[in-house]
């Protein structure tokens, strides 16, 4: 390969790892702490914030404009759209632009704090955003969530008819073990902590950011979905009864007051829809029958397409033999009926029934981050036996910033002590190692944030022996060199040579390190899983860095800079 084209190859790779990198950056160095802890809140608080922040924020505004103060510095978007809405209502342009001009071009208050809202709102949700885009500290770095779960045996002991024996009640836990860690994998976090507790309760460790609404998108979603007949002529008689009876329709549990406004084979249920928080926020009501026409479990798969017109998500499910002939009797003898998607007592959805499914079915509805979760619930399956939260806590790292501290001393230390044995025994062709070890670090870190895997001490470990393993690459290539100088060869040719005698060694020793990284990531778990990992990226960046860059700075001072002599040793 031409001296060209590892430079471009290069230059590419650097490139993307600063994009991946990027994210991280930005989160742990350039955010305020105050923008961190309003990001790290559950969706309810930060739209709770945001209405408050909006409001706070009005009132400095209407201060200023009574004051005939120019405009706040950090409400400054408020002018542009101030423009707008002159234009739109053909008001002159003022004489001076300040506080109580913007105001002013408003048609009234609720305007303006909508817009500061909406302002504050895409600033917070953008920076949460931006926090799933980092690398995750693990547990023992930051904290994470604690909970505790207890199972209701009860309730799944009458779903099957009898008392549960002692072997039923571990099967269940058993098997509700299973699906809490494949939900926990598929939605891509690293090295939890899922343990029984006792006969009937489960403790569950999630490392990285205390944000309760994981909680509820992985442990709490039950998969509880059905599909049930909408009753269309009382559905309206209902909507018509609920206009005039808002407040007297339901008790405080939710249940009809007067339960003759509906058939008895028949119940109200809300339609939900997301709002700008991305939280449900309810629609209206539809009647939908008792009876579930296709239960959930009938389930094989699911996942997530788009449609070819407009390109709106949809979950694509595949059923079982069993749910193939149910649906197919339900479908075909409803034909341009609405079917209600319920799924954990709200419905997503209720399109009509345009013909006959038998296997596969689309449900659509959702917005894309909505589809994503469906479709990971479902392909889990339903839990055995229903959870409840019955503590939640968030654990803060007691030693987690003594732990920082110490790794990056480690890694610093051993970074520092190869670079000076590198630079004193190999002397210049040292410096190109250690050029390689800055960047084998960086690459290795872009890629954790490209990945979004999470940093735990275990992965600090693997980073530390990745120090070492590749300067062993360095040693071998320089190593080979000296011997092709001894030779007599010239700089050029010994370089060339020297590589190209290493490759195969450099190539064995790191595949078989990977091979044996493979097996640790597939067969432990917890932080045996994360030195791993940290162990597999390293031996890519290694070998990417020893092999290219090295390389490619040896031949830059061969044909750039016209060296005629190679410094790799004080014998030669």
């Amino acid at each position: 390969m031409s001296k060209r084209y590892r430079f471009v190859i290069i230059l590419v790779v650097m490139g993307l790892c600063f994009a991946f990198l990027y994210p991280t950056i930005k989160w742990y160095f350039l955010t305020l702490p105050e923008d961190k802890q309003l990001a790290l809140q559950a969706r309810e608080q930060i739209r709770d914030d945001a209405k408050k922040i909006a409001a706070a924020d009005y009132k400095r505004l209407y201060e200023a404009a009574v004051a005939e103060d120019a405009l706040p510095q950090d409400l400054a978007y408020l002018h542009a759209e101030a423009k707008d809405a002159r234009e739109a209502r053909n008001m002159a342009k003022p004489e001076q632009w300040n506080a109580k001009s913007t105001l002013l071009s408003f048609e009234n208050p609720q305007i303006v704090q909508n817009l500061i809202e909406t302002e504050v709102r895409e600033r917070i949700l953008e920076l949460k955003k931006l926090q799933k885009n980092a690398v995750q500290l693990g547990l023992d770095l930051s904290g994470g969530l604690s909970i505790v779960l207890q199972a209701n045996l009860a309730a799944y002991a009458e779903k099957l008819g009898h008392s549960m024996s002692d072997t039923e009640t571990s099967e269940a836990m058993d098997q509700a073990l299973e699906v809490l860690n494949s939900r926990i994998d598929r939605f891509g976090l690293t090295e939890p902590v899922i343990r029984r507790q006792g006969v009937d309760q489960i403790y569950v460790e999630i490392p990285g950011t205390a944000d309760p609404e994981r909680i509820n998108d992985i442990v709490m979603g039950k998969g509880t979905l059905n599909l049930r007949l909408v009753d269309e002529t009382a559905t309206q008689t209902f909507q018509s009864y609920y206009a005039t009876n808002p407040f007297s329709t339901f008790d405080g549990d939710g249940k009809l007051i007067d339960s003759s406004i509906v058939p008895e084979d028949c119940e109200p249920l809300g339609v939900y829809v997301k709002d700008e928080y991305g939280l449900d926020m309810f629609s209206h009501y539809l009647v939908v029958k008792k009876e579930i026409g296709l239960d959930g479990n009938h389930i094989k798969s699911a996942s997530v397409s788009r449609d070819n017109f407009d390109g709106t998500p949809h979950v694509a499910v595949t059923l079982d033999d069993e749910g193939g002939e149910i649906f197919w009797k339900l479908t075909s003898e409803n034909v341009d009926k609405p079917l209600a998607v319920v799924l954990d007592n709200r419905i997503r959805s209720a399109p009509k029934i345009r013909e006959g499914i038998r296997t596969n079915m689309s449900i659509s509805g959702f917005n894309a981050d909505e589809a994503n979760n469906l479709a990971l619930i479902l392909r889990t399956a339903a839990l055995p036996v229903e959870l409840e939260v019955i503590q939640q806590q968030s654990i803060g790292a007691a030693l987690g910033a003594d732990y920082i501290e110490q790794g990056l001393k480690a890694l610093l230390g051993g970074l520092g002590i190869v670079m000076i044995f590198m630079l004193a025994f190999y002397k210049a062709a040292g410096f190109n190692a250690v050029v390689a070890q800055f960047l084998n670090i960086y690459i290795m870190f872009s890629v954790l944030s490209a990945f979004n895997f999470t940093l735990t001490l275990p992965s600090i470990a693997g980073f530390i022996l990745t120090i070492g393993m590749a300067v062993d690459a360095n040693v071998i290539i320089f190593e080979r060199i000296k011997e092709e100088l001894k030779l007599g060869k010239t700089r050029k040719a010994a370089v060339e040579a020297g590589f190209n005698k290493a490759f195969w060694a450099i190539m064995d020793s790191n595949i078989t390190t990977f091979i044996a990284a493979l097996f640790l990531s597939q067969l432990g778990s917890g932080p045996i899983q994360g030195f791993a990992v940290s162990l597999a990226i390293g031996v890519f960046s290694s070998v990417f860095t020893a092999l290219f860059v090295s390389r490619l700075m040896f031949d830059f001072g061969t044909d750039v800079l016209h060296s005629k002599k190679l410094s790799v040793s004080w014998r030669i």
